[in-house]
């Protein structure tokens, strides 16, 4: 009896089913008997995926998928579709990915994975950091540079972003392959501005060495304050111990 029930369903399933590009699809069935039928791999899909990711369009990406494309699959330039989702901070996007499988250490040609993306890329937003974060983001992972993300962010002087990145374990004084650490890259290059001085308050609160000097010319971050008319930033490292 059991056996004639389940032969019939699995005839009601097939009769329900209909083939796509050699992609089986099937209407759900409910309950215990529910049937999950996974498509099948189409690498000529990779690409459409990839460019759907790119322009933020979440009805192609799933379209894609749905028809065999594989989240870790790389264009020439070795981005992932989440990669091209992270430059246009297309959230929407991006979660589905994730939850799909895609993994947000992945770099392409640049060295730049999804979370280093979110860290310098997508302006003083911090919730493709935060997304990516919770997916097992490498806190501390390194771009061409050898910078950190806490670098990347406080060169773009993104106070949200960098207040985000020191709530998580990051190595704060890291020195990059030009010889600087964060607090280093938001005096020299930045602009003196409210933003740039707000991230270097954010450093300084949270620890950042005052006091170590850039190594490609031996420089104190109050000498390169002072040296650029940065005043508000003079007086942050001063109040915190800061020598000449």
């Amino acid at each position: 009896m059991r056996s004639s029930f389940l032969l019939g369903l699995l005839a009601a399933v097939l009769a329900g089913c209909s083939q796509t590009q050699g992609t089986w699809t099937a209407p759900e069935l409910g309950g215990a008997y529910g049937v999950a039928l996974t498509p099948a791999r189409d690498p000529a899909m990779d690409a459409v995926m990839i460019r759907a990711a790119e322009r933020g369009n979440l009805a192609a990406v799933r379209r894609a998928h749905l028809r065999g494309a594989s989240v870790l699959a790389r264009d020439q330039d070795r981005r992932t579709a989440l990669v091209a989702a992270a430059y246009g901070n297309h959230l929407d996007v991006a979660r589905f990915l994730i939850r799909a499988g895609a993994e947000v250490n992945a770099k392409d040609v640049s060295v730049q994975s999804p979370y280093l993306i979110s860290t310098s890329e997508v302006g003083d937003d911090p919730r493709l950091l935060s997304l990516t974060i919770a997916n097992g983001a490498r806190i501390n992972a390194k771009d061409s540079f050898n910078g950190t993300g806490l670098i990347r962010a406080a060169d773009r002087g993104y106070p949200r972003v960098v207040r985000r990145l020191l709530a998580e374990d990051i190595d704060i004084d890291h020195v990059n392959r030009l010889g600087w650490t964060a607090l280093h890259e938001a005096i020299i290059l930045g602009d003196g501005s409210t933003r740039y001085t707000h991230v270097v308050r954010l450093l300084v609160d949270a620890g950042a060495d005052v006091n170590l000097r850039s190594q490609s010319d031996g420089v104190s971050p109050l000498q390169h304050a002072q040296s650029r008319g940065h005043e508000q930033m003079a007086d942050i490292l001063q109040a915190a111990g800061a020598q000449l």
